[in-house]
């Protein structure tokens, strides 16, 4: 393809991107955005009226939107919201008979303070992440060593932004292992995965190590100054339960069988790829363990009482899930509209994305320019991932780069391995409270999703400038 094809942008695009911006500036603000994302997909559903319709019609049919929207970003966030609230209840119970304490002890001999936490969580979520992704990954590792390191010093933000920016950001990104990425972003462009991967894993290292160096020191400078400090939860005190006559089993047995799991994973990732667990698969897995250990781990420790108790476990996972999750299914329900497949769901057959009209119109006017091309690439790759998914994104940031590249096959690879990692950095994530990624980073460490954007935003958007002028002397 040597020319892009002109988005025509409607009154619904340009009212979709002024509630962006207005979010953008209530972020900055520090002001809750929940009312500017449900103005915003009122608004939607008012403009996307037919003309024939009555103007009550019309608001009727808005204030239906409005549900379905919501309805939506609950059913695309549901999974991830019960892994974490069946992980949780495990965790309640295994605390109940003092198995949790036996489960970190061995982690206390690594990390002896917040900076050998910080790294430690960084490099083992990283190593997990790249072989069964992110979401399974801290489900799996973040519940056993966050704690510990919330225990030594670090802060539950600092814990969220390592395994954040590492796993959601750096391994995701650049999807070495699993490479379903890869192949989205090169079949779309029109490229080979193989010369594809090199680049991914260059930028995504890249943006990586600028986030992760930034966020440090603003971590440690924050500290230093007592701006945050480590506050463990009533889960990390120093007066664990009284240890039950099963503790050691199953302080023993859990992380056993959680490392059997990740065994398992990375064999098949490796030599059986054709029946690889990943993605929903693993999260499906790591779910249905949990419940039969929370089951297991109660009737053990409770007897006959576990019937009635076990209530009070999945409680206490599914209270701690809904305080993390309940403000972000009205902003998701708007931004999801960004995409196509969650705008049809919406708002009917026929509905645009917003969000990827918005980055095709911007594309659309960029010139032959190897600079402006990278720019271009890279703010559509941010605006893409605001659907809080980032690999919806890449079949048509893959498209986009093979038509601003024509012919010239190493550019092709450069733009798309640039849009690969900025768009899942954003939407993966990194930056948008409402990603999966976000969500579920937040949630394990029992931060604010919101809070951890805004801590991450500087960092990763350094990051981003500094691959874009990469991407750039490459392209020369």
């Amino acid at each position: 393809m040597s020319h892009m094809e002109t988005v025509s942008l409607t009154p619904s695009h340009w009212f979709y991107l002024a509630t962006v911006l207005a979010i953008f500036i209530a972020i900055a603000f520090r002001r809750g955005v929940i009312i500017p994302s449900i103005v915003g997909v009122i608004g939607l559903g008012l403009l996307s009226g037919k003309g024939d319709e009555t103007l009550f019609s019309m608001i009727l049919r808005s204030v239906q939107i409005l549900f379905a929207a919501l309805l939506n970003s609950g059913v695309a966030l549901f999974d991830i919201m019960l892994l974490i609230a069946m992980m949780v209840a495990m965790l309640s119970s295994l605390k109940a008979q003092g198995a949790d304490q036996m489960m970190i002890a061995p982690m206390k001999k690594i990390m002896v303070g917040p900076r050998s936490a910080f790294f430690s969580l960084s490099l083992t979520i990283y190593i997990a992440a790249v072989f069964f992704w992110p979401t399974p990954a801290i489900a799996l590792v973040g519940t056993v060593l966050i704690p510990v390191a919330i225990r030594v010093g670090l802060p539950a933000m600092g814990a969220a932004v390592a395994v954040n920016l590492a796993g959601h950001g750096m391994a995701l990104s650049a999807d070495p292992v699993i490479q379903g990425a890869t192949r989205l972003t090169s079949n779309a462009a029109n490229i080979n995965s193989e010369d594809l991967l090199p680049y991914t894993i260059l930028f995504s290292l890249t943006t990586g190590g600028v986030a992760i160096a930034i966020a440090c020191y603003k971590i440690w400078r924050d500290m230093r100054l007592g701006r945050m400090k480590a506050e463990p939860t009533s889960d990390n005190d120093d007066h664990p339960h009284a240890r039950g006559p099963y503790a050691k089993h199953f302080g023993v047995g859990v992380p056993i069988i959680l490392l059997c799991i990740v065994g398992l994973m990375i064999y098949r990732g490796i030599f059986d790829p054709e029946n690889a667990i990943r993605g929903g698969d693993a999260t499906a897995l790591l779910g249905g363990v949990a419940t039969i250990l929370l089951v297991l781990s109660t009737l053990a420790h409770e007897g006959i009482s576990g019937f009635d108790v076990v209530t009070e476990h999945i409680k206490t996972g599914f209270f701690f899930c809904i305080k993390i999750f309940a403000p972000i299914i009205p902003i998701a329900a708007f931004f999801f509209l960004g995409n196509p497949d969650h705008a049809v769901n919406v708002m009917g057959e026929g509905t645009s994305g917003y969000l990827f009209d918005i980055g095709r119109s911007i594309n659309a006017h960029m010139g032959a320019n190897s600079a402006a091309q990278a720019v271009g690439i890279a703010i559509t790759g941010v605006l893409v991932g605001l659907d809080g998914s980032g690999f919806s994104g890449l079949p048509l940031l893959g498209s986009l780069t093979g038509a601003l590249a024509g012919s010239d096959y190493n550019n092709t690879v450069v733009l798309s391995a640039l849009a690969q990692v900025i768009t899942i950095f954003t939407g993966g994530g990194t930056l948008v409270a409402w990603a999966f990624g976000v969500c579920a980073d937040a949630g394990i460490s029992g931060v604010s999703p919101a809070s951890l954007v805004r801590r991450n935003f500087f960092p990763v958007m350094v990051g981003f400038t500094t691959t874009t002028f990469l991407a750039i002397i490459l392209m020369s």
